[in-house]
């Protein structure tokens, strides 16, 4: 399960809708707690350049390394860790695809917001896991309730 407050699931819209006809992406930072770290909430979200060639931004985006290792240290700095990311999805369903599996990491959360015709129109989160052979949907909450999928 993952927390992301309201305010914070309508960053992610808001995000995918400006970045449309292409995809989004950004680092979520909170804290983990658990045996397997299967509670996750998120404090603060940092919006990421798509360093994805621009030709392939409409279906495909890139965190890259420098990117990675900046939001580290601004987790750190703030005392908390990287416990996913997000994406959009522009005119396809919020549901990780081949290519997202293929690249993505066990542990941490996979928020992916659909944007249809450029309005936000569902929020999911997936956990890939350990063996990498699926993204099982996680929840998604706010702190007293559970967010609708449609935004």
């Amino acid at each position: 399960m993952i927390t992301l407050s309201a305010a914070q699931q309508r960053a992610i819209a808001a995000h995918g809708e400006k970045a449309f006809p292409n995809e989004c992406c950004g680092v979520i930072l909170g804290t983990i707690v658990g045996e397997n770290g299967e509670e996750r909430t998120a404090a603060e979200l940092l919006p990421i350049e798509n360093a994805r060639e621009a030709s392939e931004q409409y279906h495909r985006f890139v965190i890259t390394a420098e990117d990675f290792m900046r939001s580290e240290l601004e987790a750190a700095k703030r005392g908390l860790e990287i416990v996913g990311f997000y994406h959009s999805h522009p005119n396809a369903p919020a549901k990780p695809s081949q290519y997202d599996q293929d690249h993505a990491l066990p542990f941490y959360s996979y928020a992916i917001v659909s944007v249809l015709d450029g309005k936000a129109d569902a929020l999911t989160s997936w956990q890939l896991t350990l063996d990498r052979s699926a993204f099982l949907e996680e929840t998604i909450a706010l702190p007293n309730a559970t967010f609708p999928t449609n935004l």
